[in-house]
């Protein structure tokens, strides 16, 4: 497979990316790592007239821990995030994700904001980051739009980025001493495998241990990694328990929507929603505790 004919844009500022996008609307396409979007191109699922680079905007890139958030730049690769110091220390469900992603060399390339953009159903990083309430940066010449991330997707490789803005990266919420958050995934092998189905959990402990707030959100079973609002609803109040996971865990499968492909059913993929889902409960209350990192 070869790549089509496209003319190739170097933008160096956002400025410059969205005067670009506004000039070729549909028939352009940003380019961050490629690892999406030069298969798609070669694969023929989207043909393009125009490619516009944006690896040497300097706004696009960074992780940034600040006094109540942590910024990451959408230019971010999945290898700086996983080795990012403040990442691992805070946010270790983000490193869930990263370690499960394709491989080495992928994973030197691919970015945070491709991730995201591409809109993928079975992109790792976009159940994780709904899990820790993060929000998408989306700039244009009008000014910065903040969007919950969960908002953001539309549907499959769909997205409520308008055509004059760019995601720059997302924002995450400071977590609480008493917050904890896990991502477990099934593929159907180790190295590049894509997930067959994904349970993001994050829930915050009050001070007598009940979870107060909780984010149960599918991979891989949906269009769009979806938060599912009847198993987060249900772990309100409660102390953590096997039975009370096993509970949401069935709510869970009631609200995952997967199709059957060559990588399973959809009775598969929605008995594997149950068993990710009471795994991830279990090891996203354990980091809450300080019981397990």
């Amino acid at each position: 497979m070869y790549l089509p004919t496209a003319q190739l844009h170097q933008a160096t500022t956002l400025a410059k990316a969205s005067k670009l996008l506004q000039r070729f609307g549909s028939t352009a396409r940003l380019l961050a790592g490629g690892t999406d979007l030069l298969v798609d191109l070669k694969a023929k699922r989207v043909s393009v007239d125009h490619i516009i680079s944006i690896n040497r905007i300097a706004d696009l890139k960074g992780v940034t821990l600040e006094a109540e958030s942590l910024r990451i730049g959408a230019l971010v690769t999945i290898t700086e995030l996983d080795e990012e110091v403040a990442v691992r220390e805070h946010y270790p469900a983000i490193i869930d994700a990263t370690q499960s992603m394709a491989v080495r060399q992928v994973r030197n390339l691919a970015t945070v904001g491709g991730n995201l953009a591409s809109a993928v159903p079975c992109a790792d990083l976009p159940p994780v980051f709904v899990a820790l309430h993060a929000t998408a940066l989306l700039w244009s010449p009008n000014g910065e739009r903040v969007l919950p991330l969960e908002q953001f997707f539309l549907g499959a490789r769909r997205t409520a980025r308008r055509d004059d803005e760019i995601l720059t990266g997302v924002g995450i919420p400071k977590a609480s001493p008493a917050f904890g958050a896990a991502y477990v995934r099934f593929g159907l092998r180790e190295g590049n495998a894509i997930a067959v189905a994904a349970v993001a959990a994050s829930v915050q402990l009050d001070g007598d241990g009940a979870i107060e707030d909780a984010r149960v959100v599918l991979g891989a079973v949906s269009p769009i990694p979806k938060l599912a609002t009847n198993a987060s609803d249900a772990l309100l109040g409660s102390q953590p328990t096997d039975d009370l996971f096993a509970k949401v865990a069935e709510l869970a499968t009631a609200e995952a929507d997967p199709i059957t492909d060559v990588r399973g059913s959809a009775a598969f993929r929605r008995e594997l929603v149950g068993v990710l889902t009471a795994r991830a409960l279990t090891k996203a209350v354990g980091r809450a505790r300080k019981e397990d990192r």
